[in-house]
């Protein structure tokens, strides 16, 4: 036998699932990462006391600027994300959410992880080295570079680390200037794409950045909350970086623009 049941009722009734699972998506971890901006590091100065960049074989000029790699930090894959955290997030212009899978794609086991990140920081480190020495048609034989970071992985220091090593035999590329930036780099000067982009303006800006060097191709997410004071200078190649950034320096030549 079927009964009607009232308008009130049945409307409460078919609320009941609603607030169920709105209840246990408050409650229960979700597959996001919430990231913030993170330290950035003088590729040209020192980190703990040794030299970030250094170069054996090979006369160095000091540097009167600076050239900071940039970063963002994040949740762990193991950490306890819940609907509140992605949704204050959303609205709150220094984090950024994002699906955990697009930050840590090699999965959620922490050590794998770091193991992971450390692989592609000392990947990037020599491609950027074979990227610089390129460039400068010097012979990997006769000039050992070394770069020390250790407590940062990920390849997207790549960039910075090739101007550096250019920087450091003699091309002067800040001058006075406080230059940041991200990317990765091949080792045939291709600069790649990162992500986390707007947070790191962020971070540059807080350190004293005038100038960030940004993927073209991330040009819109660099745009998004972009700091006052901080002019984006969009690159593809490593050639291309040093010659905006000569133009800058010099005040001579055009430099592209996002």
């Amino acid at each position: 036998m079927f009964s009607r049941l009232s308008r009130p009722k049945a409307a409460a009734l078919c609320a009941l699932p609603a607030v169920a699972l709105i209840a246990v998506a408050a409650l229960a971890p979700l597959p996001f990462t919430v990231a913030r901006p993170g330290m950035t590091a003088n590729v040209l100065g020192e980190r703990d006391g040794k030299p970030v960049i250094s170069i054996e074989g090979a006369r160095t000029v000091p540097a009167d600027g600076q050239l900071r790699m940039t970063t963002i930090e994040a949740t762990g894959p193991d950490a306890d994300v819940r609907l509140a955290d992605v949704v204050d997030g959303w609205f709150r212009t220094d984090e950024a959410v994002m699906p955990t899978d697009a930050v840590y794609p090699s999965g959620d086991d922490v050590e794998e992880i770091e193991r992971y990140n450390a692989e592609q920081m000392r990947q990037s480190q020599d491609d950027a080295t074979e990227a610089a020495l390129g460039y400068l048609r010097r012979s990997p034989e006769d000039v050992k570079v070394t770069l020390r970071l250790a407590d940062v992985g990920g390849p997207s220091a790549g960039l910075l680390f090739s101007l550096g090593i250019v920087e450091k035999l003699g091309t002067d590329l800040a001058g006075d200037t406080v230059v940041a930036g991200t990317g990765t780099i091949s080792p045939e000067g291709a600069v790649g794409t990162v992500g986390g982009v707007a947070l790191k303006t962020r971070a540059a800006a807080r350190d004293g950045a005038t100038v960030f060097l940004v993927p073209r191709a991330e040009c819109r997410d660099a745009l998004t909350e972009l700091p006052k004071g901080l002019r984006l200078v969009p690159v593809t190649t490593l050639r291309g970086a040093v010659t905006s950034l000569e133009a800058l320096r010099t005040g001579k030549g055009d430099v592209p623009s996002c």
